[in-house]
């Protein structure tokens, strides 16, 4: 391949244009650039020449239309070589443009913006950037293209070394034009389909997409996934939502944890001063009091084994207190909505805690949750995240929960939803008593609850018990009796509803069927 010649520059984010120019013009490369570029090149003493100037076609509809020309599109699209080609480029007088730096409009930022008008978001679409982006990176066997500038480094040391770059580069650098090009169309149809109210279909009656368009940018490489023989990476708008301010590089698990232990809390956010310990992405104990330290002591007596190595979620600042009982033992994250300067101070003396902060309510992400199934194939449904309809619930025995019984389902049924299926929590009105995750029969999930509160010298007696799911047989509601549970709430919905309810009146329970289940898989 011959030395690079020409090159077309046209940025938004000028960040490390100027250097990268300058070396360009080094190498003896000729600058072609548009408006706020070319004058920032000036302004920086490297010469470069007007577009209009080079196309002899000047810039038109407030800038609307300035690179849609055949001297660009030509002198990128062109095969080098190919001799019909370079008949057709010397006879309409198309030089070649060997590498193109272009940055879009800034449309995804601008739509973040509140109060964002439709006019502001559509002039913020970019029209003639993609085009010159998508003919560079098409012809990538010619022509090199930078869409990031992160990328002007590797470029500049291969010209500055051998007039040219490698193919190599070239086509990792087309590659990842079109991954930009993707999700910047993907935001614009995203953003004009939510405000025209056009959904794409789905069928319209289930208000899911007929096409799912998946682009997400890398937020960071990841040691490994899982496990150490698996490779990983963070995606998407991770930051905009978590801050991380102190300790080691969050792994895979880590944010698989802090992200269940942040869902979970949020069912809280407006409850008293309430702290919740997980352990695999599976709550070991939720408490609530009138101080943070309190809810800590609450949580922690559900389980005093399983937190070591957990992770803590707070729906308070965490203070001072609190952050000096939870030193005791090891943690992996603590998330809060904030940390005072005191707690700060003690938990950053333990180098590989990692703090982070809820910059902003998690209702605000996305109403939707997106799994692999592998096989190239993805489960797309609503998040689960609408908070218990009380007004809903019935009461389905002889017997009303009392007033307390009552206080103590609406915490423990905001608690077993977070909690892996088969799922049963035993909870007083503020604290979780007992937990029982994962396991293939309910009985057996029952069973494990009432263990671990044995183990942790907690008392069922008067407690209620919530099940994710309907008790497919009496016999989970006789063993949470006999366990000492005075109330049950659950969906409802079993062929056998009768037979539990019946169950139910025989012990003089009282049990609640809110017509919702929660299993989570």
């Amino acid at each position: 391949m011959p030395k690079m010649q020409r090159a077309l520059l046209s940025v938004f984010d000028k960040t490390g244009l100027l250097p990268f120019a300058q070396i360009l013009a080094q190498a003896g490369v000729e600058l072609i650039s548009t408006g706020g570029t070319a004058r920032t090149l000036r302004e920086g003493g490297v010469g470069a020449t007007e577009l209009s100037v080079y196309t002899g076609f000047p810039e038109m509809l407030d800038g609307r239309v300035k690179t849609l020309h055949p001297k660009i599109h030509g002198g990128l699209l062109y095969i080098r070589g190919d001799a019909a080609h370079e008949a057709a480029v010397r006879e309409h007088g198309i030089g070649p443009i060997d590498l193109v730096v272009v940055n879009l409009y800034p449309f995804e930022q601008t739509i973040a913006r509140p109060g964002v008008t439709l006019a502001e978001a559509v002039e913020n679409i970019d029209i003639g950037g993609p085009s010159m982006l998508r003919s560079a990176a098409k012809n990538h066997e010619s022509v090199t293209v930078v869409v990031d500038p992160m990328d002007y480094a590797e470029v500049a040391d291969q010209i500055q070394a051998r007039g040219e770059t490698t193919l190599e580069l070239r086509r990792k650098l087309a590659v990842k034009v079109f991954a930009r090009t993707s999700a910047y169309d993907g935001a614009i149809a995203a953003h004009l389909g939510k405000t025209f109210g056009v959904a794409a279909p789905r069928g319209p009656e289930l208000g899911l997409p007929s096409l799912l368009a998946v682009q997400a940018p890398q937020v960071q490489p990841l040691r490994y996934g899982e496990n150490p023989h698996q490779k990983a990476a963070l995606y998407g708008a991770f930051r905009d939502f978590y801050r991380q301010l102190h300790g080691k590089e969050l792994s895979y698990n880590n944010i698989l944890d802090l992200t269940a232990a942040a869902n979970l809390i949020g069912e809280f956010a407006d409850d008293p001063p309430t702290l919740a310990i997980l352990k695999h992405t599976n709550p070991c104990g939720v408490g609530q009091g009138t101080t943070l330290r309190e809810a800590w002591d609450k949580a922690l007596a559900t389980d005093r084994q399983a937190p070591f190595g957990g992770i803590i979620a707070v729906n308070r600042p965490m203070d001072a207190a609190c952050a000096e009982a939870i030193a005791g033992i090891f943690s992996e994250v603590i998330v809060a909505p904030e940390f005072t300067p005191e707690a700060m101070a003690l938990l950053q003396t333990k180098k590989n805690l990692r703090l982070i902060q809820v910059r902003q309510p998690l209702a605000a992400a996305s109403s939707f949750d997106l799994r692999s199934v592998g096989a190239e194939s993805f489960l797309l449904q609503e998040r689960d995240a609408q908070p218990p309809r009380t007004a809903e619930w019935k009461v389905v025995t002889r017997r009303a929960p009392t007033a307390a019984e009552r206080e103590a389902m609406r915490f423990g049924w905001r608690v077993v939803k977070h909690v892996k299926s088969n799922a049963i929590v035993y909870a007083g009105g503020d604290r979780t008593l007992g937990i029982g995750a994962g396991q293939m029969s309910r009985v057996d999930a029952s069973r494990i609850a009432v263990w671990k509160a044995g183990e942790a010298g907690l008392s069922l007696e008067g407690s209620v018990v919530c099940s994710d799911a309907f008790f497919p047989f009496p016999d989970g509601l006789a063993a949470a009796a006999a366990a000492g549970a005075t109330a049950a709430i659950q969906p409802g919905g079993s062929v056998r509803d009768a037979e539990v309810i019946a169950a139910a009146d025989e012990r003089g329970m009282a049990m609640v069927f809110t017509g919702r289940r929660h299993f989570r898989h």
